[in-house]
């Protein structure tokens, strides 16, 4: 005996060893069924590749620092706040040059760095104590460097598509 895969009543299988319903009537019900599902997922499908088509350069950029910065969450795991030096119970990706002064260094791995919630958000950075162990922590030219001029950098949404790209992947090899 099997089960009818559409109204789940038993029945002795009359034409091959693998029917799955018990009637005719039942198999057009399955497949009008699965069909209206096939449909449903296909436009779910075009519907996401729409909303994708009509991103703006500044919706890739903000999904980039979101994926950015937690991959300096997760490289940083372990380490204390970069400016305070106490361990973080929420912890921020904080920017030593910030991204409104300077676009350029807003992917920069040497610019962002593990801060604690309180000095990212409510010391604004605490950019003298940041300096001070950013310079033990990198040393003092990549600071000057830092600190120096910049090429201004407008990244294009190809380049921010493959930024993402990467840096999931990055993710994926510190989980």
């Amino acid at each position: 005996m099997r089960t009818c895969k559409n109204c789940k009543t038993k029945f002795d299988p009359q034409y091959n060893k693998v029917q799955n319903v018990c009637s005719f009537t039942c198999a057009i019900e399955l497949t009008n069924e699965r069909n209206k599902i096939a449909k449903k997922k296909a436009w779910t499908r075009e519907k996401k590749k729409r909303k994708e088509a009509l991103k703006t350069r500044s919706e890739y950029q903000n999904e980039l620092q979101v994926i950015f910065n937690k991959w300096i969450r997760l490289r940083d795991k372990g380490l204390n706040c970069i400016s305070c030096n106490k361990p973080a119970k929420k912890e921020n990706a904080g920017h030593y040059r910030s991204v409104g002064g300077n676009p350029e260094l807003r992917f920069e791995p040497l610019n962002n760095n593990l801060q604690c919630e309180y000095c990212n958000t409510y010391l604004h950075g605490n950019l003298i104590d940041y300096r001070i162990n950013l310079i033990k922590k990198i040393g003092i030219e990549k600071v000057e460097w830092l600190e120096g001029k910049h090429e201004p950098k407008k990244y294009t949404i190809d380049e921010l598509k493959g930024l993402k790209v990467l840096y999931r992947l990055k993710i994926k090899q510190l989980e």
